[in-house]
């Protein structure tokens, strides 16, 4: 099935050529195929074919048609890939992704990602679901380390992702922040929208997408904070965002932060991001369910040398 985008061109994005805008609207898209899609009539604003360097105007309308999306039936399983497997049953598996694994393929990695991976034990997925993403309902960034859950049918799917709309999903990351953050409890509330300086970064930004972060400092040690995060809402790397606004940045992070001498003396080469716990009602039963992963070793590691003693009943 032909998959359709549309968008109406904000104030923040007037000015800006076609093709680099459809890189942040159309997933998993270069510039180069951005460019092709354009040339191939397959993009219009307001009703017409335009030239990849059009600028955009505010209120502009895009609508752009990306080709049938490559089947499930296509993909590569990945036997040899790590997939460490909290629980399964008829409805969902729930993993503990390892930082450094990007969760579904996409432009330079095509068979090294959690779904490879998945694929290779879950044959099933492939004719239950079409695409890119058997099975994928959310999604972790590459260097974020644990929890996630995935579908093993449509209903499943359907009754998770209208949960993770409805916000009725817990989620709670653990984060060694810099500095000592101050006050030690509290919620970061600061709307989320794209970096009108750099686009393919977000911002804490007035006039942005409601965004509320709640935290709570574990422990501190060496000018570094042992953060336990909960977002309330869930926006494009937003607790990342969000710790980087109030001074804090997650170490280790090269996009909202910087990977500097400091971080790389106490081994921290990868943002120190852990997805540390979810809950939700399980499509099946409807009963609450919680699960955990362990915390990366990683990050372990880190905290030991760092002198900070801590344990999962803290959380």
């Amino acid at each position: 099935m032909t998959e359709r985008y549309v968008a109406v061109i904000e104030e923040d994005y007037a000015g800006e050529r076609l093709d680099r805008f459809l890189v942040e609207l159309l997933p998993d898209t270069s510039r180069a195929r951005a460019q092709d899609l354009i040339s191939d009539s397959r993009v219009l604003v307001n009703g017409t074919v335009v030239k990849p360097s059009y600028r955009l105007a505010e209120g502009d309308s895009v609508a752009a048609e990306l080709p049938e999306s490559t089947p499930a039936t296509t993909l590569t399983a990945s036997p040899e890939l790590p997939l460490r497997v909290l629980h399964e049953d008829e409805a969902i598996i729930v993993v503990d992704k390892p930082a450094g694994q990007v969760v579904h393929p996409a432009l330079g990695h095509s068979d090294d990602t959690l779904v490879n991976a998945l694929l290779a034990r879950y044959p099933d997925l492939r004719e239950t679901f079409e695409g890119r993403r058997p099975g994928i309902v959310h999604r972790l960034d590459a260097d974020t380390s644990g929890v996630m859950v995935i579908a093993r049918d449509q209903a499943a799917a359907d009754a998770l992702r209208a949960q993770f709309k409805a916000r009725t999903v817990e989620k709670v990351y653990m984060l060694l922040a810099k500095g000592r953050v101050s006050p030690p409890a509290g919620v970061i509330e600061a709307p989320i929208g794209r970096d009108v300086h750099q686009r393919k970064r977000m911002a804490a930004v007035p006039g942005g997408r409601e965004a509320q972060t709640e935290y709570r400092v574990l422990a501190e040690a060496e000018g570094f904070s042992w953060v336990q995060a909960s977002p309330r809402t869930g926006r494009t790397h937003q607790i990342r965002v969000h710790m980087a606004a109030i001074g804090h940045p997650v170490a280790g992070d090269a996009v909202y932060g910087r990977l500097d001498k400091r971080d790389r003396a106490w081994g921290i080469d990868r943002t120190a991001l852990h997805a540390w716990e979810i809950a939700f009602d399980h499509p099946q039963s409807g009963n609450r369910v919680r699960f955990r992963a362990p915390l990366a070793t990683d990050l372990a590691a880190v905290l030991k040398d760092l002198g900070i003693r801590w344990t999962p009943d803290e959380v």
